[in-house]
């Protein structure tokens, strides 16, 4: 199987480098991967967080697109239950417009943020937490590909004066349950094993080709996991430069937030940690790829063997910008 290998990046705020400068990192990254041969470069949704630093991936994008000359750019995703299909459809299709074929658009159902994030982005009125998200991804499909249908009160509605470019359509999932609705509309699906590997199985990708085949479209649809990886020269180190990432999950998971700690303090509270609490450690980490560029490879090809995809993504959080740079140039060495 030929691979393709992508990105979805987070905005990390790395603790070697000042929290203004992440987003500009973000940029410098998909520079690199623009010229080490990566297939798509997608950035994440996040507010209200000490972690990521991208509240607006419509801004990340267009920034991205600009400086980088082959790699497709998108949102994985756009969180749309916070906003209107017609504006998110509105930018997505100027950047296709100025960017042709390079434009992806990836939407997921959840907040990306806390409660109070999701009130202070629908005031003056209040979140529907998801409970329109179907109808929602239904409308924008309307508006980027045109197919309103005709007695939509919005079906005459152009949004731009020639809007015949347009982004690819994705939806992100992680554990299944919006498989269905990205079948049944006609969406690409990526599934977020980074986020729920326990419960992020090839039967997802089953269960929305039903879906896709049961609504009646055509051709084939693309499908992508995404994967949390760390690579570096060795295994010893690539599995310490992973502890920021892992332990980041496990203190969320406990409700404790903090800044990303170095990989030495993440050993040093490791040691500190129960039996039950270094085992849950090692599950986080398990679910990770983490190892040499041949070990990741390995697990790499494994897992699109086992989700029958040709299309796997990686998602790369260190403290240091240089460990992510790093990870992602080893990893190209077998593009």
């Amino acid at each position: 199987m030929n691979i393709k290998l992508s990105v979805v990046d987070q905005s990390p705020v790395h603790g070697s480098h000042a929290k203004i400068e992440a987003p500009r990192l973000t940029v410098e990254l998909a520079q690199l991967c623009d010229s080490l041969g990566y297939h798509r470069f997608w950035v994440a949704e996040h507010h209200d967080s000490v972690h990521f630093a991208n509240p607006c991936p419509e801004i990340m994008v267009a920034s991205i697109a600009s400086v980088t000359e082959r790699i497709r750019v998108g949102s994985g995703g756009v969180m749309l239950s916070h906003y209107s299909p017609l504006k998110v459809a509105e930018c997505f299709k100027m950047m296709a417009t100025l960017h042709p074929d390079r434009i992806d658009l990836g939407v997921g159902r959840a907040p990306g943020g806390t409660g109070l994030t999701s009130h202070a982005l629908a005031f003056p009125h209040e979140p529907h937490h998801g409970d329109l998200y179907a109808h929602q991804a239904q409308m924008l499909e309307g508006f980027v590909n045109g197919t309103l249908p005709a007695d939509s009160p919005y079906s005459t509605i152009k949004v731009l004066p020639d809007s015949s470019p347009k982004p690819q359509l994705w939806m992100l999932g992680s554990s299944g349950g919006s498989a269905g609705l990205a079948g049944h509309l006609g969406y690409n699906l990526a599934l977020a094993r980074f986020i729920d590997p326990d419960n992020c199985n090839p039967a997802i990708f089953d269960s929305y080709a039903e879906a896709w085949k049961k609504a009646g479209h055509t051709g084939e649809p693309n499908r992508m996991l995404a994967i949390a990886c760390i690579c570096a020269e060795t295994e010893e180190e690539a599995k310490l430069r992973a502890g920021t990432a892992v332990y980041r999950k496990l203190a969320a998971q406990m409700g404790q937030r903090e800044d990303f700690l170095t990989p030495e303090q993440v050993q040093d509270r490791y040691k500190a940690m129960s039996t039950s609490e270094q085992a849950f450690y090692d599950h986080i980490l398990k679910g990770y790829t983490v190892g040499t560029p041949d070990q990741c490879w390995q697990e790499i090809e494994s897992l699109a063997y086992q989700f029958y995809c040709d299309e796997v993504s990686t998602v790369t959080v260190t403290h240091s910008h240089h460990d992510r740079m790093d990870s992602y140039r080893l990893l190209a060495k077998h593009l």
